[in-house]
């Protein structure tokens, strides 16, 4: 997340646009929100991360960067700003979010479950009905401190913007999740990169604030990389007494 002096360096793409379309760290100056631990997070390893091992570099004001910075203060919003009404990167009255094809998700429904819960469909090594909020972010957090995020093309503009992205980080520590038979999974750290390719069509408004959102990625293929030789160890819990 953004260090103290890239937080509040002025934005300096064209003047005229929203600041959460000029400056990735636009919403990290909230003073007035309503942080999800009391505070601003502090997001400065990850862009870190994000500079030293991007694969693209967007000229400034371009469209791709515009949109790469969107979906960043987006990403931020919806991670740590448990008011809805603090959100300044969507448009609340016809906002949702889907994935591969899946049913529309409203932005409380994010709020309630978790980001990574609301993305993240039940299966062998994590299922979100073994985890909520806090502890979906301890599992992936504390497996890969940083994922950082960026645009890699940009295929229409608003107001409907199609994109493929790309999300990445190391694998510093074991992951230790549940999965969708209740199972503790747990594969062993192996310090390498995990990193994962998706698209998503979102429609904007006239302010380009996010409206309907649809993205489309592999869900398994995050964890394919965290355990790429399948070795996984799988612990069956004793059921609790009724």
């Amino acid at each position: 997340m953004a260090s103290a002096d890239a937080q509040n360096a002025p934005a300096d793409s064209n003047p005229g646009l929203p600041d959460y379309l000029r400056d990735p760290n636009a919403v990290l100056k909230d003073r007035n929100a309503t942080w999800r631990y009391g505070r601003a997070p502090d997001y400065s390893n990850t862009r870190k991360v994000y500079e030293e091992t991007k694969k693209m570099t967007h000229v400034a004001g371009s469209l791709p960067e515009l949109v790469q910075n969107l979906v960043k203060n987006w990403e931020v919003e919806a991670s740590f700003k448990p008011n809805l009404s603090d959100w300044r990167t969507i448009d609340h009255k016809n906002y949702a979010f889907g994935i591969n094809g899946g049913p529309p998700q409203t932005a409380e429904h994010m709020l309630k479950v978790g980001t990574y819960n609301a993305i993240i469909s039940p299966n062998e090594y994590y299922s979100p009905e073994h985890s909520d909020f806090a502890s979906s972010h301890k599992t992936f957090k504390r497996m890969m401190p940083t994922f950082a995020w960026e645009v890699l093309e940009v295929y229409s503009g608003p107001p409907q913007v199609a994109f493929r992205w790309r999300h990445w980080g190391t694998m510093k520590n074991d992951y230790v999740g549940f999965n969708n038979k209740g199972q503790k999974v747990t594969a062993k750290a192996h310090g390498g990169r995990i990193d994962i390719e998706g698209v998503t069509v979102a429609t904007v408004d006239d302010k380009v604030r996010l409206q309907n959102v649809q993205t489309w990625f592999d869900p398994l293929e995050m964890f394919r990389q965290i355990a790429p030789n399948g070795v996984v160890n799988k612990e069956s819990l004793p059921k609790k007494q009724a």
